[in-house]
């Protein structure tokens, strides 16, 4: 097997192709270069611009940023995250200790580095490349495309085809995106996953199928420094896909420290102010929603933009200073204090990165800015300076600390993500911006709620956040279907919250219970007017709340087995020791478990369900419609082979085998 082409191409910023080393493990022949740091150059900073010029600096921003050599280059903070550097070449960890399981399947050098591969479990490896000097080090390999259906990245929005190798390559970073990639083949089985140890500075990966050869190729590239090298953890197991995702987030965590405990309330239902008020919101409003959101079964209430400012025109041009508007939200202590009396907790919304043109706070940070965004009429400000990390610090904080806050939904961390940044200045304390974000999330308070959301979804902001939502998808039930099931297969220790949920005051039930089972892996938020809903819905809205709560340890934390991620997930199955369930969005065949109880939740429009049925038994089948009225119970014969049943749209199926059933409803 030769190496995966296009390790070098001509528009990679060299002028030549570096030195390869190519080495062979586990069947695989890999490709690795080692291109060293260009020197660095003591150019002036660009002059300023004129408002409403060049999109990627502040309008008279300071031009005076100092030398990009300059400004903590290699510095570090008390806070620093864990060094990730994989094994050594003699199979130990750093610190000298050997790395319990692996087997060195061999090492070497040449190329300016060297390299050492490690089997950590049957067919699971980790491969380590560590230069002689600092260097961007890419390694490369390609496996045979052969009964190959999807390739899952956790950026892969809608798409899950197999890409041309030629395309742009992704970068993942802490503020963006995530460094993993799935190659899926024919029965769900992984045919190769790969994920890099690096979660905070850019990591670049080009994935694809190799037109001239028919096979699909891999690269991973990023900086690294003498002594700590790119590792990456490869899986060719050909388990389930999901399963090898997973482990993927158990390694990060081991290597990168524990997240924070994630509370109770993380995991249960909220309530969200953005699609049922937008910026409309007010105390009196929000106050409004709090008791029939508590009495459905909500234990949060998030409020969203508008809090802030009288302005309603949908930009950031106000945001910054975090004040609460005086005449929506005269006594914020007060108004928050009611709705916690209601049994919730209260979560205020941040844009984090942004400060508007508006505010008085503009002038002050015009020369401490990445970006400005004409469209949102703000800034982003750039948290490699201390001062702006305090000024952002010290708003949140204060919602906590002065308003009594129970969170914090923490917005567009990903607008941090700007490319190409103005070098830092002389009053910065980190080079890059990965570090200043960073050292900006470990400032904020640690004993609280924090909500971030898609793209921001790398493993190293899990000590700074409890629970992480689906990007927006208003009234898109299969986009945040997908969404939130990309999630659950990387989040790790974090709850998984869908896109909020709304609906046309029109619509009816079985619709919206089929929102709710499309989310039904994740925690739901819900975003409509409770106090205006029809008998229907309410009864729909109550009943599901209610099946989400009851049964919230097998659907958030039971072993995660969703199907075919090349049609977006359209059957989706979590399961404990003596519990299935399973949600079905197309009329797929559902497998009944040998022993103990499955729910099924029917999210498709068809009621026909057809069940493989392996083990011959008796069982008693519940049938309920999308609010929970009993449409049918007695008791079946299951015989070997497919069995057709009827559960209405939004409905779902209790089928308990006999002779288990007081195990069965003492876990339920």
């Amino acid at each position: 097997m030769t190496a995966a082409s296009g390790i070098w191409q001509p528009h990679d910023g060299t002028p030549r192709p570096p030195e390869e080393m190519r080495f062979q493990a586990a069947g695989l022949t890999f490709t690795c270069t080692a291109t060293p740091f260009p020197p660095p150059l003591a150019t002036a900073a660009p002059e300023p611009t004129s408002a409403g010029g060049d999109a990627g600096r502040a309008p008279g921003a300071s031009g005076d940023r100092g030398q990009a050599a300059q400004a903590g280059q290699g510095s570090t903070s008390p806070e620093a995250a864990p060094d990730s550097t994989g094994i050594a070449p003699d199979g130990t960890e750093p610190g000298g200790a050997i790395n319990a399981g692996a087997g060195v399947l061999g090492s070497g050098e040449g190329g300016g580095a060297r390299w050492v591969v490690a089997e950590t479990a049957p067919g699971v490896l980790e491969v380590r490349v560590t230069p002689e000097r600092a260097a961007t080090v890419r390694v490369a390999w390609r496996v045979p495309c052969v009964d190959a259906t999807a390739f899952w990245a956790a950026d892969g929005g809608e798409h899950r085809g197999l890409p041309p190798f030629w395309r742009r390559p992704r970068t993942a970073a802490l503020e963006k995106n995530a460094p993993v990639g799935c190659l899926v083949g024919a029965g769900d089985v992984a045919l190769c996953t790969y994920a890099a140890a690096e979660v905070v500075r850019p990591v670049r990966t080009r994935t694809g199928v190799v037109e001239e050869t028919g096979e699909f190729g891999f690269w991973v590239e990023h900086e690294a420094e003498p002594g700590k090298g790119v590792v990456l953890r490869m899986d060719l197991t050909r388990r389930h896909f999901a399963t090898t995702l997973a482990e993927v987030a158990e390694w990060w965590g081991s290597r990168n420290g524990l997240a924070r405990d994630v509370p109770r309330a993380a995991r249960m239902p909220a309530y969200s102010t953005w699609y049922a008020m937008q910026q409309h919101v007010d105390a009196a409003s929000v106050e409004r929603q709090a008791a029939p959101a508590a009495e459905l079964g909500c234990e949060a209430i998030i409020v969203d933009d508008g809090w802030h400012s009288d302005d309603r025109g949908r930009g950031y041009g106000y945001v910054g200073e975090w004040e609460p508007s005086r005449t929506s939200f005269p006594d914020i202590s007060g108004h928050v204090a009611k709705v916690r009396g209601e049994g919730l907790a209260y979560l205020l919304w941040y844009a984090l990165p942004f400060v508007g043109r508006h505010t008085a706070l503009w002038d002050r940070v015009r020369p401490y800015t990445l970006a400005y965004k004409e469209h949102m009429n703000a800034a982003i400000v750039d948290p490699r300076y201390p001062v702006i990390r305090k000024l952002l610090a010290d708003h949140v904080t204060r919602a906590v600390r002065e308003w009594g806050m129970d969170g914090l939904k923490i917005d567009f961390i990903d607008q941090f993500a700007v490319e190409d940044p103005p070098p830092p200045g002389p009053e910065a304390d980190c080079a890059t911006v990965n570090e200043g974000v960073r050292r900006l999330l470990a400032q904020l308070p640690g004993d609280c709620l924090v909500e971030l959301r898609q793209p921001y979804v790398s493993p190293g902001l899990w000590p700074y956040a409890t629970m992480i939502r689906a990007s927006d998808c208003p009234l898109s039930p299969a986009h945040n279907r997908q969404r939130t099931v990309d999630l659950r297969l990387i989040a790790g220790p974090l709850a998984v919250h869908a896109d909020m949920l709304m609906w046309h005051p029109d619509e009816n039930p079985q619709r919206v219970a089929g929102q709710l089972i499309n989310v039904l892996f994740a925690v739901p938020q819900i975003s409509v007017d409770l106090t205006a809903l029809t008998p229907a819905q309410e009864e729909a809205l109550r009943f599901w709340l209610s099946f989400f709560r009851d049964h919230a340890d097998v659907l958030q934390r039971g072993r995660f087995e969703p199907a075919r991620p090349d049609l977006a997930y359209p059957q989706v199955t979590a399961r404990s020791d003596d519990t299935v369930i399973t949600a079905r969005y197309a009329p797929m065949p559902v497998r009944v478990p040998d022993t103990g109880t499955l729910w099924l939740a029917n999210g498709d429009a068809s009621a026909d369900v057809l069940l493989q049925v392996a083990t011959p038994g008796t069982a008693r089948a519940t049938v309920v419609d999308c609010r929970g009225r009993t449409e049918g119970d007695e008791l079946v014969d299951l015989a070997p082979g497919p069995v057709e049943v009827t559960v209405p749209e939004g409905g779902l199926l209790r089928l308990e085998r006999q002779g288990q059933a007081g195990r069965s409803r003492s876990r339920n």
